[in-house]
């Protein structure tokens, strides 16, 4: 199994970013997925699921209506849309692979988003 993130960056207040999560190694499409950040000095946050089909989302509050979750099981990737983004949104940002609700077994690297003016 393998999970490596993309698009991350440094972007001002109010800036956008799209993170990217290549999948490999298993069947991306059987699959629910999250997205979870870990800010400097705190533990992991979950940000964002979707289920294996693509159809249902879920957001911590703190993103909703400023983030979009959505993957392409055809390309075997999963995506993260951010808008409006803030400071507190700084973090190193995680794709999880959720082998049940709530539970992650596979995450990658991670990638870094800075929103500073």
């Amino acid at each position: 199994v393998q999970l490596v993130e993309s698009g991350g960056g440094m972007v001002q207040p109010g800036g956008s970013l799209r993170l990217s999560c290549a999948a490999s190694g298993f069947t991306f499409s059987s699959y629910d997925m999250n997205w979870v950040r870990q800010a400097p000095g705190k533990g992991p946050e979950w940000v964002s699921a979707i289920k294996s089909g693509g159809f249902s989302t879920y957001y911590t509050d703190s993103v909703k209506g400023r983030f979009t979750i959505s993957r392409d099981n055809a390309k075997n990737t999963l995506y993260l849309q951010m808008n409006s983004l803030k400071p507190e949104d700084t973090a190193l940002y995680y794709c999880a692979r959720a082998p049940t609700w709530a539970t992650h077994d596979y995450w990658g690297q991670g990638t870094q988003v800075t929103v500073s003016s």
